[in-house]
């Protein structure tokens, strides 16, 4: 529902169903019958002052600092009540109830400020909470544009420092002269083709990122030798879920490029699991050399980072290095 349809339901609230019940607290039948001139003015000033509060919006005003504005406004509004509880009578009513003439004027008038106060209260009541309704959506429209600028800053800085790792591999591979270098250079134009088709969606299929970190591996694996051992699992129950794109191959990338080595034994666990729409996803690697604390964090940052955005309080991110073993897990509930 859109805030203009709230607008018009509330409208119809105040016109069909508060205001008239208002009035009819007050010997309405009588004022029509003997006072019929002081009855229609008084109605029509009460949603005179509803929808003129209403229009002008006193608390945009207010925060808007226009004080000289909001007061003639209300001065306006109570000169006008003033003036019609003070309403002229004619010669012939009787009066509505018992009494001196100056009782029953006393009582009407406190009839006006009261039915005033009540239909000006209710008119700035929800003027305040329809601008603090529309101060929220305007809050996270903004909020949500700073979320996507800074998720297109993140993927532009995950792209090229991907790019340059893989064109590592395939410069490695060419230098040596390898056999594997055309097998390579076909994965490479796998993955390049992902990175410019899928990347700069804001969802994709899970089974499409599975698909890639595969093609990934197999490429590392070209240019590693038999020292290095790869476990490579996932079990997805329904490969349609959406995901970010490149969301996982940060710890994948971190944990062939400080976990492989092609002079000493070396494990590289990698493992995925969707159930009951919960990802589960870790990877295991034993740190072969040193690692760049200022380079390796800047995936590691920019993954999280989307993470708080996209999955705020639905994420685990878990990172740890204890005994030579570097680990991260990560759950998401999607």
């Amino acid at each position: 529902m859109n805030q203009n349809k709230v607008k018009l339901y509330i409208d119809l609230l105040f016109c069909c169903v508060f205001l008239p019940l208002i009035i009819a607290l007050v010997p309405v039948e009588k004022w029509i019958d003997k006072y019929t001139s002081f009855a229609v003015t008084l109605v029509l000033f009460l949603y005179c002052v509803y929808f003129l509060i209403r229009a002008v919006n006193i608390p945009q005003l207010v925060m808007r600092r226009k004080i000289i504005k909001v007061a003639c406004i209300i001065g306006l509004l109570l000169v006008a009540a003033f003036l019609l509880s003070h309403f002229p009578y004619p010669d012939n009513i009787p009066p509505v109830m018992t009494g001196h003439p100056k009782l029953h004027e006393h009582l009407r008038s406190q009839t006006v400020w009261f039915m005033f106060l009540v239909a000006s209260g209710y008119s700035l009541s929800i003027s305040l909470l329809l601008e603090l309704f529309r101060q929220i959506i305007v809050k996270k429209e903004i909020e949500e544009q700073k979320n996507k600028a800074e998720l297109s800053l993140y993927k532009a800085q995950i792209n090229p420092h991907f790019m340059f790792n893989t064109l590592n591999t395939l410069y490695g591979l060419t230098i040596s002269k390898s056999d594997r270098a055309e097998d390579a250079f076909v994965k490479f134009i796998e993955i390049l083709k992902y990175t410019y088709t899928q990347v700069n969606l804001d969802m994709i299929p899970i089974g499409n990122e599975i698909k890639y970190i595969e093609d990934y591996i197999s490429l590392q694996l070209l240019r590693l030798n038999s020292h290095t051992k790869v476990s490579w699992e996932y079990e997805i129950e329904d490969e349609s879920v959406l995901i970010p794109p490149m969301i996982l191959i940060t710890f994948v990338e971190n944990a062939f490029k400080y976990g492989s080595s092609s002079t000493k034994d070396c494990n590289i666990a990698i493992k995925a699991e969707l159930k009951d729409r919960e990802l589960s996803f870790s990877v295991q690697n034993r740190i072969m050399r040193d690692n760049s604390e200022s380079e390796m964090s800047v995936g590691l940052n920019n993954c999280n980072a989307r993470l708080n955005l996209i999955y705020p309080e639905r994420h685990i991110l878990s990172v740890s290095e204890c005994s030579g073993m570097f680990k991260v897990l990560l759950k998401i509930k999607l």
